[in-house]
């Protein structure tokens, strides 16, 4: 019996998650090891599997040009994605109410518990054919963002 199981079945047997919660946590800790058999880079059969979500942003204000342009370019794995569906899996249900909660309250309608491992592979494959360019401009301020996946 593997360490993370015995700790899960420890927690249920001392009442501190349900049974439910127990079942959730076992499935989300045999995951990684289903995918550990698996080579790292399984992309084959896969074309063009993203590896990078990219974030850029160019913006220069008109009058401030010995400051330079504001630059942001942020490549993010889509391992860790992956890694925060899986974690997202072992957030226990209070916990989880209290964040969609927060969430709610800041105006972005989203579903953290909607996230599940089993749908993860389908998303990550339609992020592939994502990209949102916006270009902004005005008197002040040219602004471009760019996100894709790469």
């Amino acid at each position: 019996m593997s360490e993370n199981r015995r700790q899960i079945l420890q927690m249920l047997a001392e009442g501190k998650i349900t049974a439910d919660e127990a079942e959730r946590l076992i499935s989300a800790a045999d995951q990684p090891s289903a995918a550990s058999s698996s080579p790292p880079d399984s992309s084959a059969g896969i074309p063009n599997r993203p590896k990078y979500l990219r974030v850029q942003v160019d913006s220069e204000e008109a009058g401030s040009k010995e400051e330079g342009p504001t630059r942001v370019n942020v490549r993010v794995p889509m391992v860790l994605l992956r890694a925060g569906v899986k974690l997202a899996g072992l957030i226990p249900p209070q916990a989880l109410h209290r964040a969609n909660d927060a969430i709610h309250q800041r105006g972005i309608i989203f579903d953290l518990s909607q996230i599940k491992p089993e749908n993860l592979e389908e998303l990550v494959e339609q992020l592939g054919d994502l990209r949102v360019d916006v270009d902004q401009r005005d008197e002040q301020k040219k602004v471009k963002v760019r996100v894709f996946c790469e």
